[in-house]
């Protein structure tokens, strides 16, 4: 229990990184996302150095892993894009909800390219979910915020790809700080082009911002690690939905933003499947291992 209560702590603090980091991007002011995408990245890249040369790991990225690396790092650059994108023309909650839609996302991805078997209660999970991405997204001709929030849907998409073919990775044995040394360069040099035709100068405090969003990235990113080396996911992954508690606050007190009861409908139904799939993995690995465990003691 004291090993999962240090999880539990650290997966709490990288969704207080990543909610800052929303906030540090959003208050960085009209700037292209594209531009904003490059300096979330290029901090990054010096934190995925540090780590690789503090445990004098190789740089080199294991054979035929080449073409995963590749396709995570353009999916997830194009996942940033879109939800730093939705951060400046939406509710920095919807925008933080909208981009945890990923682990369904992953479930469905999972299905297509894993051929991992999807049960009845995940599939119901993944429909509800939409439905509960529905409130906040709010489809009508009308709403002027139908546009940044279907990106930022797009960006939950693009992180489930991202995610799913991290999963493959793993599989084949990738080091992680590859991985993220790896996408970090990608997406730079991905966004410098646009970086270098369509730069928009920026204020002193401009830069601020943006080196913030970079260092509380990293933080959530280092945190978000040492959380799951103290525990499995199925343990402790629900509580990386408290980004939209700190998400909120941080709405309220920095933008004066106040979400719509449509929107707490949303977050409640997404948060409330994301609980469900929690319990039912835990269950499923319960039950799992104490088979396992009664077939031994029968052989015994």
């Amino acid at each position: 229990m004291k090993q999962k209560n240090k999880a539990i702590l650290y997966i709490i603090l990288s969704a207080f990184f990543f909610a800052f980091m929303n906030l540090f991007v959003r208050l960085s002011g009209d700037l292209p996302s594209f531009q904003k995408c490059f300096f979330r990245n290029f901090m990054a890249i010096f934190f995925a150095l540090a780590v690789i040369l503090k445990n004098k790991e190789s740089f080199r990225w294991k054979k035929g892993n080449l073409k995963f690396l590749l396709l995570r790092s353009s999916f997830g650059t194009l996942g940033i894009i879109c939800n730093f994108y939705a951060i400046d023309h939406i509710p920095l909650a919807d925008a933080s909800i909208l981009n945890k839609m990923s682990p369904f996302f992953v479930i469905i991805f999972s299905l297509i390219f894993l051929k991992e078997r999807l049960t009845f209660l995940q599939g119901s999970a993944v429909f509800i979910a939409f439905i509960g991405a529905l409130f906040i997204i709010k489809p009508s001709f009308q709403n002027v915020d139908l546009f940044p929030s279907a990106i930022g849907l797009i960006g939950g998409m693009c992180a489930g790809v991202a995610y799913t073919v991290v999963r493959v990775l793993g599989n084949r044995k990738e080091n992680g700080s590859v991985i993220v040394l790896f996408f970090s360069v990608f997406s730079c040099l991905v966004t410098l082009p646009y970086l270098i035709i369509d730069f928009h100068s920026m204020e002193w405090w401009q830069l601020l911002m943006l080196l913030g969003a970079g260092a509380s990235a990293a933080g959530g990113q280092f945190t978000i690690t040492a959380a799951y080396c103290y525990a499995p996911a199925r343990e402790i992954s629900v509580y990386d939905y408290s980004q939209i508690i700190f998400a909120t606050l941080l709405g309220v007190v920095f933008l004066a933003e106040m979400p719509d009861m449509y929107s707490f409908v949303g977050y409640v139904v997404i948060f409330s499947m994301s609980l469900l799939m929690f319990l039912y993995n835990n269950n499923k690995w319960f039950f799992k291992n104490r088979g396992q465990a009664h077939a031994l003691s029968k052989k015994k």
